[in-house]
C-alpha cells in the first residue's frame, strides 16, 4: 500500500507551480498601471498646449481652420462642402482674423478644403459637443492613447523592462513635438497612432495572426485618408506585413492583404476623382497653380534637400533635438536595431526610413508656419520604440535618457507657460523662448535658414559625430568577460 502524500509537500508543490502564474499576473498589472500613467500624463501635457495660441491673434492657424470647417460641415450638412461655412464666417470663434481661403470654387458651386477627410470625420463628434476646444481635447486623448500603446508595445513586443518603457514613453510623449501636436488640429498625431497600431501588430516574434493582419490592413488603409503624403509609409508597412506572411508560409493571406489594399487604393483614387476633381485633395486647392502635384515643388532641388537628412534632427529651430535632445538616441538605437535584427525589427526600421525620406525629399519645406518636427511626427513612435529597446536595462543609457529627456520636458513646460502668458505662439515665434537651456543649446546646432560657413562646419561636425555613434552602436559587443562571469566559471570548474 502506497503512503499518502504529505500535505505540506502538496502545498509546496502547488506553490511552486503557481509561482510563474503569479509573477505573470503581477507583471500584467504593472504594465497596465504603467500604460495608465503614461497615457494620463501624455493627455495632460497635450491638453496644456491648448493654452498656447497658434499665433498672437488666433487660436488656430494655417490648415487647422480648414479641418475644423470641414468637421462642422460633416456635422451639420453631412457633406464636405464648406461653401456655406465660409459664407457665414464660421471660423471666427477660432480664427479672429480674416481667413485665408485655400479652396477653389468648383464648377458646381462647391468649395472643398484641399485636405483629406478622415481627420475632420474623427473630430466631427468632438466639434459638435465642444467646438474647437472639444476638437483639441480629442487630439489630446489620442496622444494619451498613443502613449499607452507605446508602453504596451515596448514591453509586450520588444521585451523592454516596464520601467524603461515608461520612462522613455513619458519623456518623449510629454515633450516636443509629440506633446505639441497632441493639441494641434493636424493629421500628424492620428497618423502616428495608426503607424504604431500597425507596428504593435507586426513586431511579435510569431508570424502575423489573422487579427494582426486585419489590424494592419485597417491601419494601412486609413493612412492615405489622413493625408496622401503618408502613402509611402503605408506602403512600407504593407510590404513588411506581406513579406512576413509570405516567409511564414501564409502566401494566401499575404495575397489577400495585398489585394484588399489594392482595392482600397482604387477606391481612394475613384472617390477623390469624384469629390475633389483630381487624384488627391490638392486638386481642390487654389494655391497649386501648377497642378496638384506641384505640392512637392515646381522645381525641387533634391541635392539641396538632402541637408534635411540631418537637419530634421539637429536644425536649431525646426530640428527634433533642438527641443528634445533624447531624440538623438534614435541614431544609435536604429543602428543597433538594424545590426541585431530582433523579431519584428523591419516593422520599425522600414516605415521609419520611408517617413524620414519623404520628409527629406518630398516635403516642400522643412521650415514653415508650424511647430518643429511636423513632417516626421508620423514615424516618431517607431523611433521611440527603438530608443526604449536600445536603452533596455543598461543603467548608463537610462541615465542618459533621463537627463536628455528631462531637458525636453522642461522645454515644453517653459513653452506652455510663455504661450499662456502671451509671449510666444506655436506657429510663429516659439524659437524666441527665454528658456536659458534652449538658448545655450541652440548655439551648438546648425541654422539651415542661414547657410553660412558656421552652419556648414556644424553640419559636418554633427554628421561625423552621429555617424560614429551609429557605427559604435552597431558594432558587435566584444571584450573581456566581466568579473562576475569569471567567478561563475571558476565555481563551475570546481
Amino acid at each position: 500500500m502506497e503512503a499518502a502524500p504529505v500535505r505540506g509537500e502538496l502545498v509546496q508543490g502547488e506553490l511552486v507551480q503557481a509561482a510563474p502564474v503569479q509573477a505573470e499576473l503581477v507583471q500584467a498589472r504593472l504594465v497596465w498601471w504603467a500604460m495608465v500613467l503614461a497615457g494620463v500624463l501624455a493627455f495632460l501635457a497635450a491638453a496644456a498646449g491648448i493654452l498656447v495660441p497658434a499665433t498672437h491673434a488666433t487660436r488656430t492657424t494655417a490648415d487647422e481652420p480648414q479641418y475644423l470647417l470641414t468637421a462642422i460641415s460633416l456635422v451639420e450638412d453631412r457633406d464636405l462642402d464648406i461653401a456655406d461655412e465660409l459664407a457665414d464666417g464660421r471660423w471666427r470663434s477660432f480664427h479672429a482674423l480674416a481667413l485665408p481661403e485655400q479652396t477653389e470654387l468648383l464648377a458646381d458651386g462647391r468649395r472643398l478644403s484641399p485636405h483629406d477627410p478622415l481627420l475632420p470625420l474623427l473630430l466631427a463628434g468632438p466639434v459638435a459637443v465642444g467646438g474647437w476646444v472639444g476638437a483639441k481635447l480629442a487630439m489630446a486623448a489620442l496622444a494619451g492613447l498613443l502613449a499607452a500603446l507605446l508602453v504596451w508595445t515596448a514591453v509586450r513586443r520588444l521585451g523592454v523592462p516596464p520601467g524603461t518603457a515608461t520612462l522613455a514613453t513619458v519623456l518623449l510623449a510629454c515633450s516636443p513635438p509629440l506633446a505639441v501636436y497632441g493639441s494641434q488640429i493636424y493629421p500628424e498625431l492620428p497618423a502616428a497612432l495608426a503607424v504604431l497600431v500597425a507596428a504593435a501588430a507586426l513586431t511579435s516574434a510569431a508570424p502575423p495572426s489573422v487579427r494582426a493582419t486585419l489590424v494592419t490592413g485597417v491601419a494601412v488603409a486609413a493612412l492615405p485618408w489622413l493625408g496622401v503624403k503618408y502613402v509611402p509609409v503605408a506602403a512600407a508597412i504593407a510590404l513588411v506585413a506581406c513579406w512576413r506572411l509570405a516567409r511564414a508560409g501564409q502566401g494566401r493571406r499575404a495575397l489577400a492583404l495585398a489585394g484588399s489594399l489594392a482595392l482600397a487604393g482604387v477606391a481612394f483614387l475613384v472617390l477623390h476623382r469624384w469629390w475633389y476633381g483630381g487624384w488627391t485633395p490638392y486638386a481642390a486647392g487654389d494655391h497649386f497653380v501648377g497642378g496638384e502635384l506641384s505640392v512637392v515643388g515646381t522645381e525641387p532641388d533634391y541635392l539641396g534637400r538632402s541637408r534635411r537628412l540631418l537637419g530634421l534632427l539637429v536644425d536649431r529651430g525646426f530640428g527634433l533635438a533642438a527641443w528634445q535632445p533624447a531624440w538623438l538616441l534614435a541614431v544609435p538605437a536604429v543602428a543597433a536595431l538594424a545590426r541585431r535584427r530582433p523579431p519584428g525589427w523591419a516593422a520599425l526600421a522600414l516605415p521609419l526610413a520611408a517617413g524620414w525620406l519623404v520628409a527629406t525629399f518630398v516635403a516642400l519645406t522643412m521650415h514653415g508656419w508650424w511647430f518643429a518636427g511636423r513632417q516626421v511626427v508620423v514615424v516618431l513612435p517607431l523611433a521611440a520604440l527603438a530608443v526604449a529597446w536600445w536603452t533596455g536595462r543598461d543603467r548608463r543609457r537610462r541615465l542618459l535618457l533621463a537627463v536628455a529627456g528631462g531637458f525636453g520636458v522642461l522645454a515644453f513646460g517653459w513653452l506652455v507657460a510663455e504661450g499662456a502668458a502671451g509671449r510666444i505662439s506655436w506657429a510663429v515665434d516659439f524659437a524666441a523662448t527665454t528658456n536659458p537651456l534652449y538658448r545655450a543649446w541652440r548655439l551648438a546646432l546648425p541654422d539651415y535658414l542661414a547657410m553660412s560657413w558656421r552652419t556648414w562646419a556644424l553640419h559636418v561636425t554633427w554628421l561625423a559625430a552621429l555617424a560614429a555613434w551609429a557605427v559604435v552602436a552597431a558594432r558587435p559587443r566584444q571584450g573581456r568577460p566581466s568579473l562576475r562571469r569569471l567567478r561563475n566559471r571558476e565555481l563551475t570548474k570546481t
